[in-house]
């Protein structure tokens, strides 16, 4: 009973107190029951506020009726979680996919290599395609082999196309393609598909790949060298003819006295039969 009454044994200070707060308390519950603490002029809304209110509400119970929509917004398919790719119609088989391909480490480029990847049908993927956003460096990338190939598929002369058309050539580089062009000046412009050949330091596979895009529409006009009348220096100058063919040429005119048909350089001892129709582009008898 000691240790009960010790709470509740206060002196009279405190007693005083507590009346009070007790007084304070009665006194605003009073008040707040009995007084009316309204201004006691009723609200008055005009016709238009009225129609204003009326609007909003009719609005939102418009809202309230309409079905929920979601936006979804680009994404990179590299980066898909579980969880999304299922909300985006993949089947668990297909989502595993997805995942242990990304746990190796690689990236999806394009929407086909997704497909690819996953398995999914064209009926999703046509679904999903817009949606997907790649890297800027992979767009661009895009772009530049859907441009390479569209020229891939435009054939053009041989004797008139640039560096830059041949570049569009996989395996030929910048340099590559200044050979074959400075080749070509050399030969005044390219009259057989196989003098592509000729060109040094150009492999067998790469010539194929250009003959595929490259054709001779027609073979350029080439001012010929009487070969009666030319001097040394010009016939040595000529393409597929060295120093020591040259000699030859000459001794042989000097035997002959004038060469009467072309076909006559085929009786010099040691002449390049198989090179007689290259040669013949350049020089004539008249």
């Amino acid at each position: 009973m000691k240790f009960i009454k010790s709470h509740f044994w206060y002196n009279k200070r405190q007693r005083n107190g507590i009346l009070f707060l007790l007084f304070l308390i009665t006194t605003f519950q009073i008040a707040y029951f009995t007084i009316d603490f309204s201004s006691g002029k009723p609200s008055v809304l005009t016709n238009a506020e009225i129609d204003s209110l009326q609007v909003k509400i009719d609005s939102l119970k418009a809202l309230k009726k309409q079905p929920v929509k979601y936006v979804i917004r680009p994404f990179n398919p590299s980066f898909l979680t579980g969880y999304k790719a299922y909300t985006l119609g993949l089947n668990t088989t297909e989502i595993d996919k997805l995942l242990a391909y990304r746990k190796k480490g690689k990236y999806l480029n394009s929407a086909k290599q997704f497909q690819r990847i996953t398995g999914i049908s064209d009926s999703l993927l046509t679904v999903l395609k817009p949606l997907f956003k790649f890297p800027e460096w992979v767009v661009r990338k895009q772009k530049e082999d859907k441009e390479r190939r569209r020229q891939a598929l435009i054939i053009k002369n041989i004797n008139t196309v640039t560096a830059q058309d041949l570049i569009i050539i996989k395996g030929v580089g910048i340099k590559t393609a200044n050979r074959i062009i400075n080749y070509r000046t050399t030969l005044k412009g390219f009259s057989f598909n196989d003098q592509l050949y000729e060109v040094y330091y150009l492999d067998t596979l790469i010539v194929k790949r250009i003959l595929k895009q490259f054709k001779i529409f027609e073979k350029p006009l080439i001012k010929k060298l009487n070969v009666n009348t030319a001097s040394f220096k010009e016939v040595l100058h000529l393409p597929y003819i060295d120093y020591q063919l040259t000699k030859k040429i000459f001794d042989y005119k000097r035997e002959v006295a004038e060469i009467q048909d072309i076909a006559e350089l085929k009786k010099i001892d040691g002449f390049p039969i198989d090179k007689f129709d290259r040669i013949v582009l350049y020089l004539k008898t008249e």
